[in-house]
């Protein structure tokens, strides 16, 4: 096991700037999940770490030793790609032993290696197989296992639960974590999808054009979101935003509603600002400090709750809301709000106001 240090790194392809100097210190045994849109550099600092890409500045250092100048195989890395890529023509004994034997790993060495991980993952059953004759999640957790039999320093996760379907994908998320709390790995795993994020990590980077927009543990960047940005990345659905104007103790939306603000960020009178509510803040119940008087334009029954999307001003919000509420569209509803999960982001820069 190792640390992962990545200093002022970044990735260029001539004029194209993908990844912008980043900084970031992964201890020994963390799970780090890299999050953010497409193009937001998140695969291509992997790749980097890896050696699958050249760095154009900066350093990478695992452990103590700095890896920008070696190839993959010499930096003590396994990594599990979304597409698998295992040997069709192995059986998936061959192939979770394939880069042991490479390395000149003895018969029976790699062999109990094999079956340890196989019986870890609950493949044992499966070695005799072909990638043809397996599930998809099935072929991922060969693609585990091939990773796990290598015992490297750190595990490289690249979007692993992309091609899986989604009772798959909770599945074999289990077994990433389950794998993390046995092995003690340190592990640097990307994602797109911010449940993945969320229910994996220890702490979680927040990309955004190349650039890291927050670090946290997902409880910090779920209740201290750093931006917009973040807090309508992280959460299902997204946060709502509605523009508001400060008004002594309250702010008023464009449509007449308000809503007191509790002590904390000062605000100039008149100032325009972002309102930032999650939709599970919002409340039946009154008396929670406020209401907001609006109509139901969309309902989403759920079963385990209800969806209400609803307009505030501008803004199209979402509340959600419990099973027993019943409301049509087009209806007027009140909506309570717990000013204390209430966040604001300045207008102009679409940061928190802290």
């Amino acid at each position: 096991m190792a640390s992962v240090s990545l200093r002022k790194l970044d990735k260029s392809y001539g004029a194209v700037q993908i990844v912008k100097g980043i900084d970031l210190e992964i201890a020994d045994g963390e799970l780090v999940v890299l999050v953010g849109p497409s193009g937001c550099g998140k695969s291509t600092t992997l790749r980097m770490v890896a050696g699958l890409e050249s760095v154009t500045d900066g350093e990478i250092r695992i452990g103590t030793k700095v890896v920008n100048a070696l190839p993959p195989r010499e930096r003590d890395i396994a990594m599990v790609f979304q597409d698998y890529a295992l040997y069709p023509h192995k059986t998936v004994a061959e192939n979770m032993g394939f880069s042991l034997k490479v390395r000149g790993v003895g018969a029976a060495d790699a062999q109990k290696r094999v079956q340890d991980a196989a019986q870890m993952l609950g493949i044992a059953h499966l070695l005799d197989r072909r990638p043809g004759q397996l599930s998809g999640g099935q072929r991922q957790r060969v693609a585990m296992g091939r990773a796990i039999v290598r015992r490297p320093q750190v595990f490289l996760f690249d979007e692993p639960l992309s091609n899986l379907d989604a009772k798959l994908r909770g599945e074999v998320r289990t077994e990433i974590k389950r794998l993390h709390q046995t092995l003690g790995t340190t592990i640097l795993y990307v994602t797109h999808d911010q449940v993945e994020a969320m229910t994996l990590a220890d702490r979680i980077v927040i990309l955004r054009g190349g650039d890291i927009e927050q670090v946290g543990t997902p409880d910090e960047v779920y209740n201290r979101p750093a931006s917009t940005f973040v807090g309508g990345f992280i959460g299902s659905p997204a946060m709502n935003f509605a523009k508001a104007r400060a008004e002594g103790d309250r702010l008023v939306f464009a449509d007449g509603n308000w809503l007191p603000r509790v002590a904390g960020p000062a605000l100039v009178e008149g100032q325009a600002v972002i309102v930032g509510i999650r939709p599970e803040h919002f409340q039946v119940a009154a008396d929670l400090g406020t209401t907001l008087d609006v109509t139901a334009q969309v309902v989403e029954p759920l079963g385990s709750d209800t969806l209400v999307h609803f307009a505030l001003g501008e803004a199209m919000l979402t509340a959600r809301m419990p099973p027993s509420f019943r409301v049509v569209p087009g209806h007027k509803f009140h909506v309570g709000v717990d000013p204390a999960q209430i966040h604001l982001f300045d207008a102009a820069s679409e940061k928190a106001i802290s």
